[in-house]
Protein backbone atom coordinates (compact mmCIF):
# COMPACT_ATOMS: atom_id res chain seq x y z
CA UNK A 1 0.00 0.00 0.00
CA UNK A 2 1.43 3.43 -0.91
CA UNK A 3 2.49 5.38 2.16
CA UNK A 4 4.12 8.71 3.05
CA UNK A 5 7.89 8.29 2.96
CA UNK A 6 9.14 11.88 2.97
CA UNK A 7 7.93 15.44 3.53
CA UNK A 8 9.32 18.81 2.51
CA UNK A 9 9.07 22.05 4.45
CA UNK A 10 9.63 25.23 2.41
CA UNK A 11 10.94 28.19 4.39
CA UNK A 12 11.34 31.89 3.73
CA UNK A 13 14.19 31.93 6.27
CA UNK A 14 15.73 28.46 6.49
CA UNK A 15 17.92 29.34 9.49
CA UNK A 16 14.89 30.57 11.45
CA UNK A 17 12.80 27.53 10.47
CA UNK A 18 15.56 25.08 11.41
CA UNK A 19 15.89 26.78 14.81
CA UNK A 20 12.11 26.60 15.34
CA UNK A 21 11.79 22.87 14.51
CA UNK A 22 14.95 21.98 16.43
CA UNK A 23 13.71 23.74 19.57
CA UNK A 24 10.13 22.49 19.19
CA UNK A 25 10.70 18.83 18.25
CA UNK A 26 14.48 18.31 18.59
CA UNK A 27 14.64 17.45 14.89
CA UNK A 28 18.14 17.05 13.42
CA UNK A 29 19.22 18.77 10.20
CA UNK A 30 21.95 17.72 7.77
CA UNK A 31 22.87 19.92 4.82
CA UNK A 32 23.27 18.17 1.46
CA UNK A 33 24.28 19.66 -1.92
CA UNK A 34 21.83 22.03 -3.54
CA UNK A 35 20.88 24.17 -0.51
CA UNK A 36 18.76 21.34 0.89
CA UNK A 37 18.64 20.06 4.45
CA UNK A 38 17.57 16.53 5.36
CA UNK A 39 15.41 16.38 8.48
CA UNK A 40 15.79 13.55 10.96
CA UNK A 41 12.63 13.14 13.01
CA UNK A 42 13.08 9.68 14.48
CA UNK A 43 10.25 8.58 12.15
CA UNK A 44 9.44 9.58 8.58
CA UNK A 45 12.26 11.78 7.36
CA UNK A 46 11.92 15.06 5.56
CA UNK A 47 13.69 17.89 3.89
CA UNK A 48 13.79 21.66 4.03
CA UNK A 49 14.62 24.21 1.36
CA UNK A 50 14.18 27.88 0.57
CA UNK A 51 10.57 28.54 -0.47
CA UNK A 52 10.45 28.61 -4.28
CA UNK A 53 7.14 30.46 -4.67
CA UNK A 54 4.75 32.23 -2.27
CA UNK A 55 2.11 29.48 -2.51
CA UNK A 56 4.49 26.60 -1.76
CA UNK A 57 3.36 24.60 1.26
CA UNK A 58 4.53 21.47 3.08
CA UNK A 59 4.45 18.55 0.63
CA UNK A 60 4.08 14.87 1.52
CA UNK A 61 5.78 12.34 -0.77
CA UNK A 62 3.94 9.05 -1.21
CA UNK A 63 5.93 6.00 -2.34
CA UNK A 64 4.39 4.20 -5.32
CA UNK A 65 5.65 1.28 -7.41
CA UNK A 66 5.26 3.22 -10.69
CA UNK A 67 5.24 7.00 -11.11
CA UNK A 68 3.88 6.67 -14.63
CA UNK A 69 0.99 4.44 -13.56
CA UNK A 70 0.00 6.57 -10.58
CA UNK A 71 0.37 9.88 -12.45
CA UNK A 72 -2.08 8.53 -15.02
CA UNK A 73 -4.45 7.52 -12.19
CA UNK A 74 -4.20 11.02 -10.69
CA UNK A 75 -5.41 12.55 -13.95
CA UNK A 76 -8.05 9.86 -14.57
CA UNK A 77 -9.53 10.66 -11.15
CA UNK A 78 -9.85 14.37 -11.97
CA UNK A 79 -6.70 15.73 -10.30
CA UNK A 80 -3.61 17.27 -11.94
CA UNK A 81 0.09 16.59 -12.30
CA UNK A 82 1.61 20.07 -11.90
CA UNK A 83 5.30 19.14 -11.97
CA UNK A 84 6.10 16.36 -14.44
CA UNK A 85 8.33 13.39 -13.68
CA UNK A 86 11.71 14.62 -12.45
CA UNK A 87 14.77 12.57 -11.48
CA UNK A 88 16.68 12.74 -8.22
CA UNK A 89 19.94 11.20 -9.47
CA UNK A 90 20.73 7.80 -7.95
CA UNK A 91 17.63 8.00 -5.72
CA UNK A 92 14.43 7.95 -7.77
CA UNK A 93 11.74 10.01 -9.48
CA UNK A 94 8.94 12.28 -8.33
CA UNK A 95 5.93 14.16 -9.68
CA UNK A 96 3.99 16.87 -7.87
CA UNK A 97 0.21 16.77 -8.02
CA UNK A 98 -2.86 18.76 -7.03
CA UNK A 99 -5.72 16.63 -5.73
CA UNK A 100 -9.38 17.37 -6.47
CA UNK A 101 -9.42 19.81 -3.50
CA UNK A 102 -6.29 21.71 -4.66
CA UNK A 103 -4.04 20.13 -2.05
CA UNK A 104 -0.45 19.52 -3.11
CA UNK A 105 1.14 16.08 -2.75
CA UNK A 106 3.95 14.26 -4.51
CA UNK A 107 4.44 10.74 -5.78
CA UNK A 108 7.82 9.08 -5.31
CA UNK A 109 9.31 6.05 -7.07
CA UNK A 110 12.59 4.76 -5.75
CA UNK A 111 15.13 3.93 -8.48
CA UNK A 112 18.88 3.80 -7.89
CA UNK A 113 19.42 4.19 -11.66
CA UNK A 114 17.59 7.53 -11.90
CA UNK A 115 19.51 10.13 -13.92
Amino acid sequence: MPTIVHFEVPADDVRRAKKFYTELFDWKFEEVPGDYWLIGTGGVGGGMMKRQNPQQQITNYIDVPSIDEYAAKVEKLGAKVVVPKMPVPSRGYFVVCLDTENNVFALWEEDENAK
